[in-house]
């Protein structure tokens, strides 16, 4: 009997190659492709300012925390300025930004 060039055998059954190969081919359908493989990280250069803005407001509690256009910012006194953090929700995480920031810079006050 001839070869049949569409993976059945003689029998018209198909074989364990095609029944592989084609499992592989719906595995690689299904999975999902890992996003942006190459993106460069992007780390947070603290902005340096004279003083903490006049409008914003001190947080009760915290040791570095402002309230700033609704959002909590750290400020942290680096010898004759201060850097400023990104805009945090919680004032927990922009107080544990300006403690890594002082244990980074071995700042003590």
């Amino acid at each position: 009997m001839p070869q049949s060039f569409n993976n059945a055998t003689p029998e018209g059954n198909f074989g364990y190659h095609s029944l592989f190969v084609s499992a592989l081919l719906v595995n690689e359908l299904l999975m999902k492709t890992l996003r942006q493989q190459n993106r460069p990280v992007i780390s947070y250069v603290p902005r340096i300012e004279p003083a903490p803005p006049e409008h914003a407001v001190k947080m009760e509690g915290f040791q570095d925390v402002w309230i700033l256009r609704g959002k909590y910012v750290a400020f942290v006194f680096t010898g004759e300025t201060f850097a400023r953090s990104q805009a945090f929700t919680i004032p927990e995480s922009a107080q544990r930004w300006a403690t890594q920031m002082r244990q980074e810079e071995d700042i003590t006050e």
